[in-house]
């Protein structure tokens, strides 16, 4: 299972994802197809990295993503599978924090 290439998920968000170096470490861009926000959507930066696929055939993950468009942050953690098909699937979870005004607000700052 190869990370590197473009992904796309059921509610049409997409991302490209550059090439791996040999430390694991990876790049590219995330255009969500779904907001909270009233601002315009815009294509953001991601960075992370994976387990060495040298070991392992599917390998776990992370990346974050810095939403360029809104005061907020997402990260991801998963792992990529090929399926029965031979499909290679990414199966994440995330978690997205927002910017409150102090830290009285802090517990719906997370999702």
């Amino acid at each position: 299972c190869v990370l590197t290439g473009r992904w796309m998920n059921e509610l049409g968000s997409n991302m490209t994802i550059l090439a791996v170096n040999g430390k694991g470490e990876f790049s590219g861009f995330y255009h969500t197809a779904v907001t909270a926000t009233m601002n315009e959507i815009q294509v953001s930066p991601l960075q992370g990295s994976q387990h060495r696929t040298n070991q392992k055939s599917q390998p776990t993950f992370g990346f974050t993503v810095n939403w360029s468009f809104s005061d907020s942050v997402t990260v991801f953690t998963g792992q990529c599978f090929v399926d029965d098909e031979g499909n290679e699937v990414l199966k994440t979870m995330w978690l997205l924090r927002s910017q409150v005004d102090n830290i009285k607000n802090d517990w719906k700052a997370t999702r």
